[in-house]
């Protein structure tokens, strides 16, 4: 996935999820946040952060932000990333053999599952999640509590009742990561729901990512630990 028209800024801070006040060029900027989670661990004032200018002159805030260096890592926060780099990687990847039919935004039961694969005579739902958490190289979701997030997890061991298979891709919108695990002293319940998804036969997948100031592709597999 390749982002245009990108700057570098300074953060400065943020006054409410949907946008934060940034340093470019000299000038304070208010920017679009595309991230409405807590982030607190990333947009620390001073930080590094990249920018998109948008095209449209009819917009409120002229730039989105999109990625943050937090020490040494580059780390892409934009929420609607991930769904599109899974994307990508699913028609790229040839993890899952003669794909044939890929549909975003598939309606099941009460749900609206992230994407729809049908692939080697099989039927998959997938959920995608992306993480921007990391802590001492181990990546964890969810940042803040997400009843939405147990829900759609509860949603997928039913699709497995009737007969799909069923995924749960994890994002890690950064690199130089070494496990992944739920976080489960901020939401007991999502590890728990998780858990029990394993038990049950769903696929859990998590994968880091090679992450630039412009782009953001998914890299290798990462274990896992529930």
């Amino acid at each position: 996935m390749q982002y245009e028209n990108m700057e570098k800024g300074i953060f400065l801070d943020r006054p409410n999820r949907f946008i934060a006040n940034v340093e470019i060029r000299g000038v304070k900027e208010v920017c679009h946040v595309k991230n409405t989670g807590r982030c607190r661990e990333l947009l620390t004032p001073h930080a590094s952060v990249y920018v998109q200018k948008s095209n449209n002159p009819n917009r409120k805030t002229k730039y989105d932000l999109i990625g943050v260096i937090k020490g040494d890592i580059m780390i892409n926060m934009d929420s609607q990333a991930p769904n599109k780099v899974v994307q990508e990687w699913i028609q790229e990847s040839n993890y899952f053999k003669n794909v044939t039919y890929i549909k975003p935004e598939m309606k099941y039961g009460k749900s609206r599952f992230d994407f729809y694969v049908e692939a080697d005579g099989k039927k998959i739902y997938m959920e995608v999640k992306g993480v921007t958490l990391e802590e001492n190289g181990t990546a964890r979701f969810p940042d803040a509590p997400t009843q939405r997030g147990v829900k759609h997890i509860m949603e997928l061991i039913g699709c497995l009742e009737e007969g799909y298979e069923a995924y749960i891709f994890f994002v890690i919108q950064m690199n130089q990561i070494n496990e992944f695990r739920p976080n489960d002293l901020t939401h007991p319940e999502f590890g728990d729901a998780l858990r029990l998804a394993k038990k049950a036969g769903v696929h859990i997948l998590a994968y880091d990512s090679i992450v630039t100031e412009d782009s953001i592709k998914i890299d290798k597999e990462i274990t896992v630990i529930l």
